[in-house]
């Protein structure tokens, strides 16, 4: 049996494609191993959201000991495949789910049978966890419809598909009969499931709650203008099970800006959702993307971006710095914005974001929180996460991982601290 790493890059759909596949190396019998010059087969899940992010899946998909074989798949190799003409196998994105009887086929891997079609695009009867036990992402669907001028996203997986319900219940089913104590539901946008399906993703939220004994469900990154606020019951009627995080993309805090951006809201609209869930959900965490040196973006639009964005108080943001991808309407607008400019407009939105996230976690660290324990780091340290996306460091190391504990007052208890960390 072969030894396979897998490297992720980019989005948490990323991280829930990789897990699948790597499910499904384990599942035929190979050993799925974290040190990549173990492998007799490394699997790169490649990102294209960005230039940096182009340029790391190319250096990762280089063999690192003689006779390693190199399998690319993901966004960046699907946008630029002549990038990796040295890689012994290119994977489209529409195969990722047979990604692991495809790389068996062609390299001559033999596999446990176990009485299933691999290549079939369901979800397996048996598998083993292969990353951990504690969270689990789960991808609930797959492309996009919107089209953002920034965005290779539309190209590089296609228009929107969402999974059945039943195939997401059964998959979660699953992860917590063998441990799974929190799951992540991901996709390219996520809040718009269901639309292929006459169904939303408030209605597959109440289902997964009231159909499994999941402890914990997190949502991730969604579009303003999918969030419904009569999904804002569903924290009344789950309670803890359902996390109080929301990634709401905002992108830029300059109404002039977001309509070249191609987005369909304006600072006022996204405004009063996020402070209809403050207000209902107290403790609530809301992250953000932001954008910035967007072309054309002027010293002022920059100026009412920061004010906006401190104004809405981040518990957290991903900032970057706008990138030029070859194929969007962005990329070949007017007006692009310098290098030393992009930098100095990053370190201020990074500035700013950095201490609205440090005011998040100085209003919350003193309350009552229940954290879910996930490993010891190289320090002996317990490190977990509380259900609104606070990191914490049991630094005793007795926290056991996969487990949920409650600090009280932002404490253990007498004997042992919880420290707060980003």
């Amino acid at each position: 049996m072969a030894k396979v790493h897998l490297k992720t890059l980019g989005c948490r759909l990323n991280q829930a494609e990789s897990e699948r596949m790597a499910r499904g190396f384990k599942l035929a019998g190979h050993e799925i191993v974290d040190l990549a010059e173990e492998a007799d087969v490394r699997v790169v899940n490649s990102c294209t959201v960005t230039a940096e992010a182009g340029r790391d899946s190319r250096k990762a998909a280089k063999a690192l000991v003689p006779n390693q074989r190199i399998v690319v798949t993901g966004c960046h190799s699907q946008m630029h495949p002549e990038d990796f003409a040295q890689a012994d196998l290119l994977i489209d994105n529409d195969e990722k789910e047979s990604l692991a009887a495809l790389v068996m086929e062609k390299f001559g891997m033999e596999g446990i049978a176990l009485g299933m079609d691999m290549r079939v695009n369901t979800t397996p009867q048996l598998y083993p966890l292969t990353l951990r036990n504690t969270r689990a992402f789960v991808k609930i669907q797959d492309g996009c419809n919107m089209t953002c001028s920034f965005c290779l996203t539309t190209l590089a997986r296609g228009i929107s598909r969402s999974r059945s319900a039943n195939d997401i219940i059964q998959e979660i089913h699953q992860l917590t009969g063998q441990g799974c104590q929190e799951v992540v539901l991901t996709g390219v946008h996520a809040g718009s499931y269901g639309l292929d399906l006459n169904e939303d993703l408030g209605w597959l939220i109440d289902r997964i709650l009231t159909e499994t004994d999941l402890a914990r469900l997190r949502l991730s990154s969604l579009e303003p203008w999918n969030f419904k606020p009569n999904w804002m019951k569903l924290w009344k009627t789950h309670g803890d099970r359902l996390c109080r995080h929301l990634h709401m993309s905002l992108q830029s805090g300059s109404d002039s800006v977001l309509p070249r951006m191609h987005r369909s809201y304006n600072t006022q609209s996204f405004k009063e959702k996020i402070d209809l869930l403050k207000s209902t959900i107290p403790g609530i965490a809301i992250t953000t993307d932001i954008i910035v040196a967007f072309p054309q973006e002027s010293d002022a639009e920059h100026a009412d971006s920061l004010a906006f964005i401190k104004e809405m108080q981040f518990a957290g943001a991903h900032v970057f710095a706008y990138s030029q991808r070859a194929g969007t309407k962005a990329a070949q607008m007017e007006g692009q914005i310098p290098r030393e400019l992009k930098r100095k407009r990053f370190a201020e939105m990074k500035a700013l974001t950095d201490a609205s996230e440090q005011a998040f976690y100085n209003q919350q660290a003193s309350k009552d929180l229940k954290v879910l324990w996930e490993a010891h780091d190289k320090k002996g340290q317990s490190r977990g996460i509380t259900d609104n996306y606070l990191r914490v460091i049991d630094p005793t190391g007795q926290s056991e991982p996969n487990t949920f504990q409650l600090l009280s007052g932002g404490r253990l208890d007498a004997e042992k601290r919880a420290l707060f960390t980003k």
